[in-house]
């Protein structure tokens, strides 16, 4: 009987989650300047993530970092939970909307700035962003703190162009927008 070593498990965990990422975002890999492709790279970011730091997920529990990764995770789950919440309730989805880029939910064509939106224009990828470091908080290691910036990098850029977009589709409306919100955390980025 022969055993898989815990490196050979991370490859096998990392390339099946990675092949549900390139499922979801096969419309988006070859457009690298839609919003969609960094936010498939920064997907891959947190599958590496995890793969990696699976089995410290409940391993000294009440330690600093435990309680920092769940802090983390905590907020992380309250931003999509809350922000796809408004998104269906608000955002008035429009499957006419011309952009194959975009997720059917995401196809909104009112702008949301109500709720947690009033306060943070992207709380679905700021969940993302805390979900990269929830799970590197689980076990630090220095490849999976480049890994988690790399990420958050992708995250962030992710971000900056699907503001763009917005703006184009929006208009001055989402521009003023963006003068009275934050990125991904309440009066700070």
């Amino acid at each position: 009987m022969t055993t898989i070593s815990n490196s050979n498990l991370e490859l096998i965990i990392f390339i099946v989650l990675s092949i549900f990422i390139i499922f979801f975002s096969s419309h988006v890999i070859l457009k690298p300047k839609s919003h969609g492709f960094f936010r498939f790279l920064g997907w891959e970011g947190i599958a590496w993530l995890l793969a990696n730091n699976y089995k410290y997920w409940f391993v000294n529990p009440f330690s600093l970092l435990q309680i920092i990764s769940w802090i983390c995770l905590l907020y992380g789950a309250y931003l999509v939970l809350a922000g796809v919440i408004l998104m269906k309730t608000k955002g008035k989805s429009n499957k006419d909307r011309n952009d194959n880029t975009l997720y059917s939910f995401e196809k909104t064509t009112q702008l949301i700035d109500t709720g947690l939106f009033k306060y943070v224009r992207h709380p679905l990828y700021g969940s993302l962003v805390f979900l990269t470091w929830g799970i590197f908080f689980k076990n630090f290691d220095w490849l999976l703190l480049i890994i988690s910036v790399l990420s958050t990098f992708f995250f962030f850029i992710t971000m900056i162009v699907e503001e763009k977009e917005n703006i184009m589709f929006f208009g001055e409306e989402y521009q003023a927008y963006t003068k009275r919100s934050k990125m991904i955390i309440p009066f700070i980025i």
